[in-house]
């Protein structure tokens, strides 16, 4: 490999040529436009990451690329490919364990160290007729979700924040930067194609009744909602604009890349279709790229006579169509409309699963709980700055709603425990609370003796609950204190002693059937 440098550096008797950063480089481009969503997003969005992990992701993978591009050029080039690869890992990946505000935080950051080097690493291991199959950043990412799992490590959300200034910003920072470098690049039509028919398709399987569960949502996105989320994702976005545009891995004929580009959305879509949970939806999308890089080669072959520049959309359009021969236009036109119906068809049939699991959970309203609280009792509520990354103003009328559902819940579990009726539970729990409950009404029939907790609540905050089950429905957590009653039944549900103590704990709640929100843990401070 020749290399061509103005400037070197002398170890001993070696001089070791040395290449610096190219100010037309697209690659610094595209790391100025994410490195700057990254400090939006940090400071003003609520990001869960922190500058530690940024910096190892970016350092390990730049680190990797320098070393293996020496031992093979014998020059300390620039390693651009690898500070991009690194800030793009950055940007998608998640430790769990880190909350937003986290900004020198260490917690995770080998994970991201190790992600983003075997992301460069495949660069160079993973190769056919000389160059890389896979976008570094995109398989190294789905690789890490898929061998260790949302309990670990998890891809940035599809919705960042309610839309304000810093959220247009960012908008305005992925849209208006994605356009300038693709188009500098040709790939603007890829990017506008694989985005038109990315929201068709998904506009197809949210007709279907489509519906997934998001941890910024308290209740399922459904229908208009769910499509109009993911047309907008800025997640989707950054995926069109800065991943599947990478020259190198897609294919080099400029209908080709249309082609490819419009069918890995369907693709994608297919691969959103049954997963009901944003986590695997989100996985569905990175990964229809894995799946679908190999194949460029294959794309490139079977439209090499439409390779030309002057060519692409129009000229795609032009083959199915054809001037002056309108039986071939005709022909051509009927079969791509039947391959269309097939594909919607086929949209809709893999949103089975997940349609028929939103279906079981979704629970009409009822009348209301069989119990009754004095809601003059309630404490008022404190709310923490946590609930504004919701996707729903938490206004004050909606506090004191969740303070009451609280209180009747608490109640509802004391009568299910002193009548020994595990029917009323439904009402109250979910999770791992319910089979908390349900074990204590099981252990009151076997002995006789029922022991319930009556909860005096005195003081209230409302907080957004973490993520500690992986990325299901947003869990909001009520930090209470006051004085419990453990009340003692016999058989018959007749008071036989009372003892009170002070209590500080945590209830989490989670929106699961209608507008009832049920505890699902407790944790004690």
């Amino acid at each position: 490999m020749t290399v061509a440098a103005q400037r070197s550096i002398r170890l001993g008797e070696r001089k070791i040529p040395v290449v610096l950063p190219n100010r037309r480089d697209a690659r610094l481009h595209t790391a100025a436009v994410i490195l700057s969503i990254h400090t939006i997003g940090i400071l003003f969005l609520g990001f869960e990451v922190s500058i530690p992990q940024i910096v190892s992701a970016i350092g390990a993978a730049a680190l990797i690329d320098a070393v293996l591009t020496y031992s093979r050029s014998g020059a300390l080039i620039w390693p651009a490919s690898g500070m991009l690869t690194g800030s793009g890992v950055a940007l998608i990946l998640r430790y769990v364990s880190t909350g937003p505000g986290e900004y020198w935080s260490w917690a995770g950051w080998y994970w991201f160290a190790g992600v983003a080097g075997i992301s460069v690493l495949t660069k160079y291991l993973i190769k056919w007729r000389g160059t890389h199959v896979f976008n570094p950043s995109n398989v190294g990412l789905v690789a890490a979700f898929l061998l260790v799992g949302s309990g670990v490590l998890e891809p940035l959300d599809f919705w960042w924040a309610p839309l304000g200034f810093w959220m247009i910003l960012a908008y305005v920072l992925i849209i208006g930067g994605g356009i300038l470098i693709t188009r500098r690049l040709l790939l603007l039509e890829t990017a506008l194609v694989y985005w038109a028919t990315f929201v068709a398709a998904v506009g197809v399987l949210a007709a279907s009744g489509h519906c997934m569960i998001a941890t910024w949502s308290t209740t399922p996105l459904c229908d208009t909602r769910f499509w109009t989320t993911l047309a907008t994702s800025p997640e989707v976005l950054i995926f069109l604009f800065f991943m599947i545009t990478d020259p190198k891995t897609i294919p080099t004929g400029r209908t080709a890349r249309v082609v490819f580009a419009g069918s890995l959305a369907i693709v994608a879509t297919l691969m959103i279709a049954p997963q009901s949970l944003e986590y695997g939806a989100k996985v569905a999308l990175l990964g229809s790229l894995v799946l679908w890089s190999p194949l460029r080669w294959v794309f490139d072959r079977v439209f090499a006579d439409l390779a030309e520049p002057s060519n692409g959309l129009t000229g795609l359009l032009t083959r199915l169509a054809p001037r002056g021969r309108p039986v071939v236009a005709f022909a051509r036109g009927l079969a791509f409309g039947s391959i269309s119906v097939l594909v919607a068809g086929g949209i809709v049939v893999a949103g089975g699963p997940a349609r028929d699991a939103a279906l079981a959970a979704s629970v009409q309203d009822r009348a209301g709980p069989p119990v009754q609280v004095d809601t003059g009792t309630l404490p008022d509520v404190m709310v923490h700055e946590s609930t504004r990354r919701l996707d729903i103003a938490v206004d004050e009328a909606m506090v004191s709603d969740l303070a009451v559902i609280l209180a009747e819940d608490l109640a509802l579990e004391a009568e299910a425990i002193r009548t020994a009726n595990a029917v009323l539970l439904a009402w109250a729990d979910a999770g791992e609370r319910l089979t908390e409950m349900q074990a204590r009404i099981d252990d009151a029939i076997t002995s006789g003796e029922r022991v319930a907790d009556h909860y005096e609540l005195e003081s209230l905050e409302l907080r957004l609950a973490g993520e500690s089950e992986g990325q299901t429905s947003a869990a909001l957590a009520f930090d209470a204190r006051g004085v419990v009653s453990s009340v003692t039944y016999d058989s018959s549900g007749l008071e036989v002693e009372r003892s009170s103590r002070a209590f500080a704990t945590t209830f989490v709640m989670r929106q699961l059937a209608g507008d009832r929100w049920l505890i699902v843990t407790e944790i004690d401070e």
